[in-house]
């Protein structure tokens, strides 16, 4: 028996193709293929189920794969373990939305620079299904991606919530809307909106909210961050997730605000993902702790903010004062991490 042998196991079970599989692995489809039955023959036991639509674990596979899988993963920790005290350097490769830089990318990464000041932190920005395919592929060790709630996810990706946001309408302070306290989506549809390209979170969010309805100028545009920018430079308004808005330095300088949308009861997730199947490197496992113990920080100042803010409008305006209290509801202001 060979691990090479388990590897292509792994891999066709994976991809559910022979063909895929050995595209891959850089191999041969023949030599894929009898390196396996080879092992079959070893073992007495058919693990794949071959069919023309393709190739699956069999019911005795099924059996074997927790096995074969812990062999596997020992294998990989052996091989990162080896590699760490082969060079005391090494990369952590992490995938994101634009929507996780403003709350936990930038200050995460600092907090890992200062432990980690021989690692480097390779990003890469892209969509969310990018990002998922660079994590089964071994591209990426982390993806911090965006779901909205109740979305399906992937069985074969470990994942944690790191905040919990809504969709808010992002937009110049000079907007007619910013006088609004909340906006209704119907008023999205006689605004110039900018609207994130198919494949993003944000693009099936506001496809679903306007139900059909198509606005009186719509844009597309790549990412949270060209779409704050679009703003910002007055082109229109944009819909975001509220952790993607508040304490952007675009925000912070008073190029952009936001309001609540009246009509939408919708949670968008910011979520940390890894592989479930292979043992990630001591930097890896590090770095996600630092991001679950950033959004923990994060998450308690917005609800210290919150709470700070409701207090303010239930506050008595004192006896014989000359102001009025507030002026007008406002959203929570920015966070700083």
């Amino acid at each position: 028996m060979r691990i090479e042998q388990l590897e292509y196991i792994a891999a066709v079970t994976r991809l559910g193709s022979f063909r895929r599989a050995a595209e891959e692995l850089h191999i041969s489809q023949p030599a894929l293929s009898e390196t396996i039955r080879n092992l079959e023959r070893e073992l007495g036991v058919e693990i794949l189920d071959r069919r023309r639509s393709g190739a699956k674990i069999s019911d005795e596979g099924r059996e074997l794969l927790p096995h074969m899988i812990s062999v596997l993963e020992a294998v990989d920790r052996l091989r990162r373990t080896a590699g760490d005290h082969h060079s005391s350097a090494r990369t952590v490769r992490v995938g994101a939305v634009n929507s996780a830089s403003t709350p936990l990318l930038a200050p995460a990464i600092r907090a890992f620079r200062e432990r980690h000041p021989a690692t480097q932190v390779e990003l890469i920005g892209t969509q969310q299904e990018v990002i998922q395919r660079l994590i089964l592929d071994g591209g990426v060790d982390l993806g911090l991606v965006s779901y909205l709630e109740g979305d399906d996810l992937p069985p074969e990706l470990d994942t944690s919530v790191l905040v919990r946001g809504r969709p808010v309408l992002c937009m110049r302070p000079d907007s007619p809307l910013a006088a609004r306290a909340e906006i209704h989506s119907a008023e999205l549809l006689e605004q110039p909106l900018i609207v994130m390209r198919s494949g993003y979170t944000m693009h099936r969010f506001v496809h679903r909210l306007l139900a059909g309805r198509v606005p009186a100028f719509p844009y597309a545009t790549d990412g949270a961050e060209l779409g704050k920018l679009m703003v910002a430079q007055g082109l229109g308004v944009t819909v975001l997730a509220d952790f993607s808005v508040i304490g952007d330095p675009l925000e912070r300088s008073g190029e952009i605000t936001w309001r609540p949308l009246a009509d939408s009861d919708t949670s968008v997730l910011l979520v940390i993902q890894r592989p479930r199947s292979s043992a990630a490197s001591p930097a890896a496992r590090d770095l996600r702790e630092i991001f679950v113990a950033r959004a923990r920080g994060y998450e308690a100042e917005r609800a210290r903010d919150e709470a700070a803010g409701d207090a303010a409008q239930r506050k008595p305006v004192a006896a014989g004062r000359g102001d009025s209290g507030l002026a007008g509801s406002s959203p929570v202001g920015s966070s700083s991490l």
